[in-house]
């Protein structure tokens, strides 16, 4: 006898879609500090889901790096060695500055106009000290940028890679106490409005390692 799902009734592919998408938005931005356990009860409870998508897409970010999982089966965000950040430092220098090449041809004022706003909106986050919103514009400020190299396997990389470093970062932000713009944001996009490859190579360069290094210092 075969049985439908009702029209209000997720499947359970929508449901890990959506515990999944939920779960990586929170890890990558920060909003979850290094160490920080999270149960299947609780993963279902959050996202109103039954354990198997919770499951689901807790094995998946831990594929991912995302998570790290225990011999018990406890899933935590993790507590990354100072090797290991030194290690995505690296990858972020060697992805990230390729990806700035590579749009470079491609940016347009628009572009530089809508990396400025960005700008805008981070400045907002360190005013307000918003560790979370100040992540998050982060990174959209380079994601925005890395859009115009259309190369998306290395694009996908590099999110692989923030991910990862998501909770890291958190710590990395309460560290700094910033009070003020990322100063290697206005180099980059004073290298786009100029064409000035070899600077904004090293802008990016230094932008995405400068802090993580500290932080492993």
């Amino acid at each position: 006898m075969q049985t439908h799902l009702t029209r209000n009734e997720p499947s359970p592919t929508s449901a890990h879609d959506k515990v999944y998408r939920g779960l990586r938005s929170r890890i990558m931005h920060g909003e979850l500090p290094p160490g920080h356990a999270l149960t299947l009860r609780g993963v279902g409870d959050e996202f109103r889901v039954s354990m198997t998508p919770a499951r689901e897409a807790l094995q998946r970010l831990v594929a991912e790096g995302a998570l790290t999982m225990s011999s018990s089966g406890r899933a935590s965000t993790p507590e990354l060695s100072n090797e290991r950040i030194e290690e995505l430092a690296a990858l972020r220098a060697l992805i990230e500055v390729e990806l700035a090449s590579r749009a470079l041809p491609r940016a347009h004022f628009a572009l530089i106009d809508r990396l400025t706003a960005i700008n805008g909106t981070i400045g907002e986050a360190v005013a307000h000290q918003d560790a979370v919103a100040y992540i998050r514009s982060n990174l959209e400020f380079h994601r925005t940028l890395y859009l115009r190299a259309q190369a998306p396997a290395m694009l996908a990389m590099c999110e692989t890679v923030w991910l990862q470093l998501g909770p890291t970062m958190r710590a990395l932000y309460g560290r700094l106490h910033r009070t003020e713009l990322p100063q290697f944001h206005r180099a980059i996009v004073a290298a786009l409005r100029a064409g000035d490859e070899p600077s904004l190579r090293l802008a990016v360069r230094s932008d995405v390692t400068q802090g993580l290094r500290m932080l492993a210092s």
